[in-house]
């Protein structure tokens, strides 16, 4: 009687922890413990957790230790990693169509990077799931600006510095190869070295990171037309997602949407005072340029943009973003 007792009260006391968390889903980010970015993926986590009663749940590894975006890659397809927050570098070794969105002086705002993004969710969530993968949400970097250390107020400006490029990037290639630059290819650890021993001597980066890589300590200025906008995205492994039932999937998909949407905002705001972190640290900005010399990075953009078709997306996709995003412009200048 005792024994079966016993038996009853380990089963009472056990029956939550195994009810509780059945789908555990690992997720590796290059963000650092307490940054915004971290912050709202633990939002995300306890609103899931709440939603499916505590079934599921993600295990988040922070920090880079699961390693850069190939890495996490390679992980994931090994099955020892589910769900990574990727930038466009990492995004595009999935599904290469995705890289439009960090094409060069594509986006002028971020209401033309909301507008694109929105109007295009559902063309680029079924690219990520031909290739094995769920789109949660964007989370993008933000804009990233040239920094230097001489100014720079037009593409002849460019002319002699030593400007890096991140290593083995086809966006980044192109766009420099269009504007002229004979760019230094560095991966991303290798670039404050370069900086400090004058191997380079010019890079772009958003604010933000400017800042938490300590590469704003080797500049002079900022130029504020922004390069491009660099995205990002959480995904899951289709393979884990499907492990899911049917009304868990649509919670994590839901919140996804919202919890991603509100990083971006927020993202945005950091970016914002990171600019005049930057300004109050003796870096200056250098206002965009007048139109006529725009319209010369844009075109220069264009070309970019031309010079990857084929290759990371097709020309018919190209035509479909730039025309809708000329379609936005038109009826935002009658407004």
């Amino acid at each position: 009687m005792k024994a079966s007792w016993l038996r009853l009260l380990v089963i009472f006391i056990t029956f939550p922890i195994l009810a509780f968390s059945q789908h555990t889903i690992k997720f590796a980010s290059i963000a650092p413990e307490g940054s915004t970015w971290l912050n709202v993926m633990k939002e995300y986590d306890q609103a899931v957790s709440t939603a499916t009663n505590g079934k599921v749940r993600f295990k988040i590894y922070a920090g880079g230790v699961m390693g850069d975006d190939k890495a996490v890659l390679r992980k994931i397809r090994l099955g020892q990693l589910h769900s990574a927050g990727f930038t466009g570098v990492g995004l595009g070794e999935i599904a290469s169509e995705v890289r439009i969105l960090d094409s060069p002086f594509l986006f002028r705002n971020y209401a033309e990077v909301d507008f694109i993004l929105d109007k295009f969710y559902g063309k680029f969530a079924d690219a990520f799931e031909q290739k094995g993968y769920v789109l949660l949400g964007w989370a993008e970097v933000g804009f990233v600006y040239v920094f230097s250390q001489k100014p720079i107020r037009s593409k002849a400006d460019m002319e002699g510095v030593k400007m890096w490029m991140w290593e083995g990037d086809p966006v980044a290639d192109a766009t420099f190869k269009a504007l002229e630059i004979a760019a230094r290819p560095l991966s991303v650890v290798e670039v404050m070295t370069a900086l400090q021993t004058g191997m380079i001597d010019g890079f772009y980066i958003s604010p933000l990171a400017a800042i938490a890589m300590q590469w704003f300590t080797k500049a002079n200025y900022m130029m504020e037309l922004p390069l491009a906008d660099a995205c990002g995205a959480v995904v899951l492994s289709k393979e884990q997602f499907n492990t899911l039932p049917a009304d868990f999937q649509q919670i994590l998909l839901n919140e996804g949407r919202t919890y991603f949407k509100k990083l971006m905002k927020l993202s945005r705001d950091d970016n914002a005072k990171a600019i005049e972190t930057l300004k109050q640290n003796g870096i200056q900005l250098i206002p965009a340029p007048a139109a006529s010399v725009q319209k010369e990075f844009e075109e220069d953009g264009r070309k970019a943009r031309r010079a990857l078709t084929g290759t990371l997306y097709s020309q018919e996709l190209l035509t479909e973003v730039e025309n809708a995003l000329g379609e936005y412009r038109k009826k935002a200048a009658v407004k």
